[in-house]
């Protein structure tokens, strides 16, 4: 009731002083008030877990709400745990490819499922993720191919159609899509498939830590020409 008569009585004050300023204009709060709202209350800063790798962190919270609801596309779903097991899923054959730390692997996707679960199982592998925009010219993506000479390239039947045969030359091409079917399916780059296992449990990758590559983003640079940012998990 005291706080209420307080607000009145700012009013009634901000009113005498000047009869045309609108009400929302004035300010009722009073300074003890005004620092309970924006420090106290507000105080939500906790220490960042920099020792952490980003796919432990989602892993961590797949074990906090593994049924919760993770991701939403057009009008289908995936909750926490389903899209981990996807992940995990992808990221055993990745490993059994020979992905390892700071290993650069590309991915190039419609914007869809696939795309997070390829990102989630590059790092789960424990290797650097380089983003292929569908978008790009084919001259740009040819650039970051060759500059990153990556021996794995995730795409979907989009993704490959943009990057065509002979920017897949490089290596190994793995369509995520793999990971969502009942029938998993690995394509080399050469035309052979290598029926792929569901393993859902989360990959161990000895000696990762937070000082390892997740990503490199390629910018136009000075001279017009792709050029890479190396950032490590901590730096996210």
């Amino acid at each position: 009731m005291e706080r209420h008569i307080g607000y009145l009585r700012t009013m009634l004050q901000a009113m005498a002083v000047n009869q045309e300023q609108t009400i929302s204009n004035v300010d009722l709060l009073s300074p003890e008030e005004r620092d309970l709202l924006l420090r106290t209350w507000n105080e939500t800063e906790q220490e960042y877990p920099m020792h952490s790798c980003i796919h432990n962190l989602f892993e961590q919270q797949v074990d906090r709400t593994p049924q919760a609801t993770a991701l939403v596309f057009m009008d289908q779903s995936l909750s926490y745990s389903e899209l981990n097991t996807r992940a995990n899923n992808l990221a055993h054959h990745l490993i059994g490819l020979g992905v390892q730390p700071d290993m650069l692997v590309a991915i190039c996707v419609e914007r869809s499922f696939a795309m997070i679960i390829g990102v989630l199982a590059i790092l789960k592998a424990g290797g650097a993720y380089v983003p292929l925009d569908p978008a790009y010219a084919s001259e740009r993506l040819r650039d970051i191919l060759t500059d990153a000479a990556p021996s794995i390239v995730v795409a979907d039947e989009f993704g490959q159609k943009v990057l065509r045969e002979k920017m897949l030359s490089c290596g190994v091409v793995v369509d995520p899509n793999s990971a969502l079917s009942s029938e998993h399916e690995l394509t080399k780059s050469g035309g052979d498939s290598v029926a792929l296992e569901s393993v859902a449990l989360d990959p161990q990758v000895p000696r990762l830590t937070s000082h390892h590559l997740a990503y490199v983003i390629y910018t136009s640079g000075s001279t017009g020409k792709p050029k890479g940012v190396m950032v490590e998990h901590q730096g996210v």
